[in-house]
């Protein structure tokens, strides 16, 4: 069964960048201590990666986070989505208005402009046939930026929430959480490593 996963870094202090963020910059300053993880040879973090990777079939991001990975200083061959794991899941980004044109052509990039239920219940879709064809349940995952993620949460559209608890202090940047409706939060599993807590939780 498809489940609505949203999986994304963190600071101790709750920023998912560092200040300054920009399309040349997209973690902000020091953001990107946010995700040495992803390119640890801790076996845990190594493990953690591959089966995120493994069970996505689909991913939503909002433009910001499009324009910084398409852009010319954004992902390639070895810091693409899942850092270098097997799997290229097709991609559905929320905007108000497609880009003229996408470096990354060899993904697959779908562009949701009626909002963001439309583009989960579109990356769905994609998930579900990926899950067909395959033979096994795949699922989307919404890697952000912290705003999608913060709406979604907000809009009951998560069922799981997968943090990586850095241990950096960054003071400023994007926060992950900014107000909103309370959630309930099950916790399922916590896993430390040399580099990191990641940390999952059910959405009630």
């Amino acid at each position: 069964m498809t489940r609505i996963i949203a999986d994304i870094s963190v600071s101790l202090d709750g920023f998912v960048t560092g200040p300054d963020p920009g399309p040349d910059n997209g973690l902000g300053t020091g953001g990107e201590a946010l995700h040495t993880w992803a390119f640890s040879d801790d076996p845990d973090d190594r493990r953690v990666l591959r089966e995120a990777t493994a069970r996505s079939g689909a991913v939503v991001l909002g433009r910001r986070l499009f324009d910084v990975v398409d852009g010319p200083n954004g992902w390639d061959d070895k810091t693409g989505y899942g850092a270098g794991e097997v799997g290229k899941p097709a991609f559905v980004v929320v905007t108000s208005s497609p880009p003229e044109s996408v470096r990354l052509t060899d993904l697959d990039w779908t562009f949701v402009t009626t909002g963001l239920p439309d583009a989960v219940a579109a990356a769905r879709e994609c998930a579900e046939v990926a899950s067909s064809d395959s033979g096994k349940d795949l699922d989307v995952v919404l890697m952000g930026g912290g705003a999608t993620i913060g709406a979604a949460l907000d809009a009951g559209l998560v069922e799981e929430l997968t943090l990586h608890l850095a241990p950096v202090v960054l003071g400023t940047g994007t926060p992950l959480f900014t107000g909103g409706a309370p959630r309930m939060l099950v916790q399922r599993s916590v896993t430390p490593t040399s580099t990191v807590t990641h940390l999952t939780y059910d959405v009630l």
